[in-house]
């Protein structure tokens, strides 16, 4: 899947016009060269990521530096993941096409976007109001229709559309929620990055009813993951 043209080029975002430059292109062309020589090989996630303006997910402010390998803020103490982390995790999930994603933690709305275009029918999850409205209104706008936005409390996952074939928790917890493993059909992956300070990036494998399997994948450090909901 790729982006409508029409918003490739142009697209209203927040009340402004924004444009993908052939200069953009370029700059996300050299961000996934450098995934590339840092161990990312998925060419999906790759292409996937070639495609997608990361811009359109920034502020006006941030956009000189939106391809550069950062995380950068998005409003209410939250980040936007730096893309070799977004790369690392979807790696990790083995999407296919018409996988049956469940994202908690949906803030500025790329890693949902990066997950659609590579095929994924994705339900994303957000605590924060204002970041529900704005990621949703920047995913309409960019057409892609297989992502569906909720404002809810991501601890519980959304239990009436499980099971999920995979699941990705975009906040460091400090346990793995037995909710979201409950949600996972059998042979599904659930990557989660569980810890304090630092967190260990798990690959959990639902092998039957009662049996995982776990994988620590390397460290990262997320936002903290956090229970309930924050309205406007």
């Amino acid at each position: 899947m790729t982006l409508p043209q029409v918003f490739r080029v142009n697209a209203y975002l927040s009340g402004k016009k924004v444009q993908d430059t052939y200069r953009h292109k370029g700059m996300r062309r050299r961000l996934v060269e450098s995934l590339r020589r840092k161990g990312i090989q998925d060419q999906a996630v790759l292409q996937a990521m070639e495609s997608l303006p990361r811009h359109f997910f920034l502020d006006k402010a941030f956009e000189e530096h939106a391809y550069e390998d950062k995380p950068f803020p998005i409003g209410n103490d939250q980040t936007i993941s730096q893309p070799y982390t977004v790369a690392f995790q979807t790696q990790l999930l083995q999407v296919h096409k018409r996988s049956k994603v469940l994202e908690v933690g949906t803030g500025s709305g790329y890693q949902a976007a990066v997950l659609a275009i590579m095929g994924a029918r994705v339900y994303t999850v957000e605590r924060y109001e204002a970041l529900y409205l704005k990621a949703k209104f920047t995913l309409d706008a960019l057409g892609l229709k297989n992502v569906r936005c909720f404002f809810r409390d991501g601890s519980k996952g959304l239990p009436e559309y499980a099971p999920f074939d995979r699941i990705i928790v975009t906040a460091g917890a400090e346990q793995v929620p037995e909710v979201l493993k409950q949600q996972l059909a059998i042979g599904g992956i659930l990557v989660i990055p569980v810890g304090r300070e630092v967190q260990a990036m798990l690959r959990i494998t639902r092998a039957s009813e009662s049996t995982y399997l776990t994988v620590k994948e390397g460290d990262f450090r997320f936002v903290p993951f956090l229970e309930g909901t924050e309205p406007e």
